[in-house]
């Protein structure tokens, strides 16, 4: 079950009324400091953030990650997907390993980090999410503890542009837990989004890694259906079996900003729902989607 309002992890990295270039020289510094402990030359798992103009909500997301309690030796890499911000000064600024991606697009910027990354285990990330304190722990361990698991996806839950109020959102995430529940036996991939996510490396290698025929240039492009982490999730299930982590202390948090796209949170829901009730069949009885490269 998702939380009903904000929990207190979150609040030191809102860093609110503020921009990146608001934060003082103390503030930059402490935040580099954190960040400096997750650059091993060799890391067992490899976190991975595609950004696009996102100057001011990376640092945030960063913040997060950067206060992740792990035995486990991390890498955290930003690819920057072409960004005309000052996304990558912020990157620069901050210490932070990262690689340009000219091609446009979520999909040639997840490819390309997965090339990127050393890890033997790469968490996919967003540069408008926030990661509780033990995700990188949690997202792994299913896959260390069993060489089956060549892949897992997470819970999560939207923070509210005010920072506190979530009860419309907490009523949308819970009908959207039921449809996750749903969709598991004949439509799992569908879970699996790209900001909370995880895999084998190498195995994502092998079976074609985020590669889709018709890549979507920026978020919620009309007329494509197809996404790179969906599409991800196939083709690992091709080797092994997927793992959802439903541990509560797992749970990340994601901007509304693409939720509101769609004018509100009723508007949002009631598009969704009109989706997902003219393929509910698909969900329950399959068929099984197959793999096409």
């Amino acid at each position: 079950m998702p939380p009903l309002s904000v929990p207190n992890w979150i609040q030191k990295h809102l860093f609110l009324h503020k921009n990146f270039a608001d934060l003082t020289p103390a503030e930059v510094e402490e935040l580099r400091t954190r960040l400096s402990k997750f650059k091993h030359v060799s890391p067992d798992v490899s976190v991975v953030i595609p950004a696009w103009n996102e100057e001011n909500n990376i640092y945030r997301t960063l913040s997060t990650l950067a206060s992740n309690t792990t035995t486990l030796k991390v890498e955290i890499v930003v690819i920057n997907n072409n960004s005309t911000d000052s996304t990558q000064q912020v990157l620069d600024t901050l210490g932070v390993t990262s690689y340009f991606e000219p091609m446009q697009g979520i999909t040639y910027a997840r490819q390309t980090g997965l090339y990127k990354a050393k890890g033997k285990y790469l968490l996919c990330a967003d540069a408008d999410t926030f990661y509780p304190p033990h995700w990188i722990e949690l997202m792994t361990a299913p896959m260390i503890k069993s060489a089956s698991i060549t892949g897992v996806y997470g819970r999560y839950a939207f923070l509210p542009e005010d920072g506190t109020d979530r009860k419309g959102l907490w009523v949308y995430e819970m009908i959207g837990n039921v449809l996750t529940g749903i969709k598991k036996r004949h439509r799992e991939f569908m879970n699996v989004l790209g900001f909370n996510m995880g895999l084998v490396t190498e195995i994502g290698r092998e079976t074609g890694g985020f590669k889709v025929h018709t890549a979507r240039t920026f978020n919620n492009a009309e007329n494509v259906e197809e996404s790179e982490d969906g599409r991800m999730a196939i083709r690992l299930k091709t080797r092994g079996n997927l793992k959802q982590v439903t541990d509560p202390r797992a749970i990340v948090f994601t901007s509304t900003r693409k939720l509101m796209q769609d004018g509100s949170i009723v508007q949002a829901f009631l598009n969704r729902l009109k989706l997902h009730t003219k393929y509910m069949a698909e969900y329950i009885t399959g068929p099984a989607i197959k793999v096409q490269d």
